[in-house]
């Protein structure tokens, strides 16, 4: 059922029956995901400490398994990495679902003509300040640039048709500041919104717009937050839906309507004043909370990120093995080069001749005089490089790697060369090339 079916008649002096049915389901089912999910430990933010979602740990992980074992699922339950789609968090909700859907039978026996005017208002609250937190942690990744980082160096090298879809859409939202920006501020206005009782509901319209634009591209280019932004659709949905009527009559009816009544729990209050200052000063807290989440990833892992002391792509113009220069025998693949990034202090990448990429752990001084590689999990393989600077673009590479003795001869690539980093945007734009035939 839609959520405005649910929710139709919330404010009204009598709720229909399945009014009752649908509300209990969605309380139920909502509190649920958001146990098992990161909405929960959103609104337990503590720097420092983070709040488990509970899905991963004992029972739901139990549940979850065993669940897994009845529909005979065979795919690895795995809760590591970015997705949130694996085949352990769609069996996961798979079983809340059913679980939801038998609580609410159960109550709604138990409890058949109750209205819920006030467990409304507080599981509102609820919902709305949990949907503000995830606009506050998704929207400031975006303002300050670190859930899609500007394209790295290996990334300018790698040809478009070697992306996934999720690597394609990295980089045309990294490559395009502006963009991510803009969309990062759309959010945090939601969240800004939604924390103030009197614009909740035009916060959670522009929750849902964001969130649909998300889904779209999760869903276009498979990456792994699919579940979380469509939950993150439905809570928008759902306080929304007392609204519906309003909006339908206003928008598609041209027709006057009345001020609904206020679904604030405080909103009756002698002490709504103080209420309203307390949700206030809640939301701002968990602003500032995702703000310095946000500066400290830049600061980390994003483009704020220290640079390696010989940052850059380096042409390899001439490679020597013990002494032999030319290309390396059919035994030696690794030593195929082609050409040697430096882009963080950490890692070393070199591209092979057949444009595959090699990546090794590297420490390298802060003068960029010496170099120190590790390969792996490998506690012997090491390399130890010392490093020639001529001039500004030319450096040679003296060491050691597997017992090999490498001398490399490298030249700096310009970086204004690659088209993606050398546009930029002109009111007036020229007409793009027309393609010649061969």
């Amino acid at each position: 059922m839609a959520p405005h079916a649910l929710q139709r008649e919330l404010n009204t002096s009598e709720w229909k029956a399945t009014t009752r049915v649908a509300f209990r389901f969605f309380v139920v089912y909502l509190t649920l995901y958001a146990a098992a999910t990161q909405i929960l430990g959103g609104l337990l933010v503590v720097p420092g400490l983070s709040f488990p979602a509970l899905g991963t740990r004992w029972p739901m992980r139990d549940i979850t398994t065993w669940w897994a074992g009845v529909l005979r699922v065979e795919s690895p339950l795995v809760t590591t990495g970015n997705s949130g789609d694996t085949a352990f968090y769609w069996v996961q909700t798979a079983w809340q679902l059913v679980l939801a859907v038998v609580i609410t039978g159960i109550w709604s026996e138990l409890d058949r003509r109750r209205e819920y005017t006030a467990l409304h208002r507080w599981f509102g609250l609820f919902v709305r300040v949990a949907l503000a937190a995830q606009m506050f942690y998704y929207g400031m990744a975006k303002v300050i640039p670190t859930q899609f980082p500007s394209p790295s160096l290996v990334t300018l090298l790698e040809p478009a048709g070697n992306l996934t879809l999720s690597d394609m859409l990295w980089t045309f939202i990294g490559a395009s500041t502006a963009y991510q920006v803009f969309a990062g501020i759309a959010e945090v206005a939601a969240g800004v919104l939604l924390v103030i009782p009197q614009t909740a509901s035009l916060g959670a319209l522009i929750a849902l717009a964001d969130m649909i634009q998300v889904l779209a591209l999760n869903v276009s280019y498979d990456f792994g937050l699919k579940q979380i932004s469509l939950h993150l659709i439905l809570m928008s949905l759902f306080l929304l839906a007392p609204d519906v009527p309003r909006i339908w009559r206003v928008l598609v009816s041209n027709r006057d309507t009345a001020a609904r009544a206020p679904v604030d729990p405080f909103a009756d209050s002698p002490r709504q004043r103080i209420a309203v200052a307390a949700q206030l000063a809640f939301g701002v807290y968990l602003l500032a909370v995702f703000t310095n989440l946000s500066w400290t990833n830049w600061s980390a892992i994003s483009d704020g990120r220290p640079r390696s002391p010989l940052y850059g792509i380096w042409d390899v113009e001439q490679l020597s093995i013990d002494g032999a220069s030319g290309p390396p025998s059919q035994y030696l693949y690794d030593y195929r080069w082609r050409r040697v990034i430096f882009d963080t202090p950490d890692v070393v990448v070199v591209q092979r001749t057949d444009d595959s990429f090699l990546h090794y752990a590297s420490a390298v001084d802060d003068a960029g005089r010496r170099v120190t590689l590790s390969k792996g999990n490998s506690n012997r393989w090491r390399g130890d490089w010392s490093v020639e600077r001529i001039g500004g673009d030319r450096l040679v590479l003296h060491g050691e790697m597997e017992g090999y003795q490498i001398e490399a001869r490298l030249h700096r690539v310009g970086l204004d060369t690659f088209r993606l980093l050398n546009s930029s945007f002109r009111w007036v734009r020229p007409p793009d090339p027309t393609p010649t035939g061969p």
